[in-house]
């Protein structure tokens, strides 16, 4: 538990890294902070010019050129890493060793190896430092309205579900060198870009248990994929669609989950709010009262301010490696069932599977 202010520090000035700073500036995460306020102690970049840029904008109180720096000199509480994917590891363990807890930006690594090897750098006492991903639609008021009616069995079992990410890219976002490579990106659009749907479905739904897919390049050059379709079975025995695009002229966001009481669906692209949702009892059935939160949006404030309360109070902060995994172990498992031809299940995932080494299995068929 911090003894004063809640020192940040990020690491990585790209566009994302701003998003970042103005959400912990806001006050929202000031007032979740209470009297533990954050402020953005440090940042890092390796380009000198984006890092000046950035400091300046965001009133940043020290910048460094390497992270060991930073961490040596800086003392924060927390890092935010804001870096392209396949820096995340190396960078979010270099933290934990220096006994700073650490929030990564999705995907939180790039295969299922790196990411139980983070886990493992955890201390086993449970006191911290610890590792959080960022996983901001889980945060909205109505995502968690939504989980709690289903958790406790309102709105009857769960049967169906939709998870559409249909997004746009041109060639010219692929042209960016890390972008689009398993060894750098960790894949496509399943990866980065459907992550966040697929992350709210397995909030609601919880354990998947077996996928089908495909995957394509079907109009970018690229060496990941730029389309894929899946069929996934939960724990539960509902069944999900899930697509991912970035070769959809109209972009859309779009969850559908259909329980036997009702269907709730949610129509967004990069964020949601309580008017984004709708609820269709089924006949007979009364819809329950609000219930539980309202008003509050999706996003990076959403999920910060509650970091930054945990952090203060000295609680684990949301999201931890159980729930990130099994969101990366879906993604896993989409690329395993597409290259493969196979239905996949987590246990086809582990120590031993070429899919738990790299995202592609080194089986795109491309």
């Amino acid at each position: 538990m911090p003894a004063g202010p809640i020192r940040v520090a990020i690491v990585g000035t790209g566009g994302i890294a701003r998003v970042h700073a103005a959400a912990l500036g806001s006050d929202a995460a000031s007032e979740a902070a209470g009297p533990a306020a954050a402020v953005l102690a440090a940042a890092a970049d390796v380009d000198a010019g984006r890092l000046a840029a950035f400091a300046g904008e965001h009133q940043v109180m020290a910048v460094y050129r390497e992270l060991d720096d930073l961490l040596r000199e800086a003392r924060p509480d927390l890092v935010h890493i804001c870096t392209p994917p396949h820096a995340h590891y190396e960078q979010a363990l270099a933290c934990l060793r220096a006994g700073v807890s650490v929030l990564v930006e999705k995907p939180p690594v790039i295969s299922l190896r790196e990411f139980d090897a983070l886990a493992a750098a955890e201390p086993a006492s449970g006191t911290g430092p610890w590792f959080a991903s960022v996983y901001q639609h889980r945060f909205g008021a109505a995502q968690r309205r939504l989980k709690a009616l289903a958790d406790d069995g309102t709105l009857g079992r769960p049967l169906l579900a939709v998870c559409h990410t249909t997004w746009f890219r041109d060639q010219a976002y692929f042209d960016v060198p890390w972008r689009g490579r398993w060894e750098t990106e960790g894949g496509g659009p399943a990866m980065g870009h459907g992550i966040h749907q697929m992350d709210m479905l397995l909030d609601v739904l919880g354990d998947w248990a077996e996928v089908r897919a495909i995957a394509r390049r079907q109009a970018r050059r690229t060496r990941t994929e730029d389309l894929s379709l899946a069929h996934v079975t939960f724990a539960s025995g509902a069944v999900a669609s899930v697509v991912n695009s970035v070769l959809s002229p109209r972009e859309e966001s779009y969850l559908r989950f259909d329980f036997e009481g009702a269907t709730v669906e949610v129509t967004h692209l990069y964020g949601y709010a309580d008017e984004d949702w709708r609820i269709t009892p089924a006949p007979g059935w009364e819809a329950p009262g609000p219930g539980g939160p309202s008003g509050g949006a999706s996003g990076h404030t959403a999920q910060f301010a509650e970091v930054l309360a945990c952090l203060a109070a000295g609680r684990r902060p949301p999201v931890g490696p159980d729930e990130s995994r099994r969101t990366l172990s879906l993604v896993a498992g989409i690329y395993a069932a597409a290259f493969t031809g196979h239905l996949v299940t987590p246990a086809d995932l582990g120590p031993g599977s070429p899919f738990y080494e790299r995202m592609d299995g080194g089986k795109a068929p491309w």
